[in-house]
C-alpha cells in the first residue's frame, strides 16, 4: 500500500469520525427508572439534556427514593449513550480503539 493511499484513507477515516461525532452531537438518548416514573434524556455525547419526573413518585416522606431513581435513570442513559458510541465509532474504526474516542 502506497502513502498516498494511507493518506487517503486517514482522511476518509478522519471525515466519518467528524460526521459520527456531529450525529453523536444531536442524537438523543432516553433512560428511565421507577417502570418510566423517571425519565432523563441525554446527547450521543453522555451531555445530559433533561430530566422529567412523574408527579405521583414524588413522595416528601421517601425522598431518598426519587434521588436513586433520578440517579438511575441518569446512569441507564448514559450507559446507552456509550455503548452507542462505541458501537458508532467501532463502525468507522473497524474495531480499532483510538485515544479519546
Amino acid at each position: 500500500m502506497s502513502f498516498g493511499n494511507l493518506a487517503k484513507m486517514a482522511q476518509q477515516m478522519q471525515a466519518q469520525l467528524a460526521r459520527v461525532q456531529a450525529e453523536l452531537d444531536t442524537l438523543q438518548i432516553e433512560g428511565s427508572a421507577g417502570g418510566g416514573a423517571v425519565k432523563a434524556v441525554v446527547t450521543g455525547k453522555q451531555d445530559l439534556v433533561s430530566i422529567s419526573i412523574d408527579p405521583g413518585v414524588v413522595d416528601p416522606d421517601d425522598v431518598e427514593m426519587l434521588q436513586d431513581l433520578v440517579v438511575a435513570a441518569v446512569n441507564e442513559a448514559i450507559g446507552a449513550a456509550r455503548r452507542t458510541a462505541e458501537q458508532k465509532m467501532s463502525a468507522v474504526t473497524g474495531g480499532l480503539r483510538l485515544p479519546g474516542m
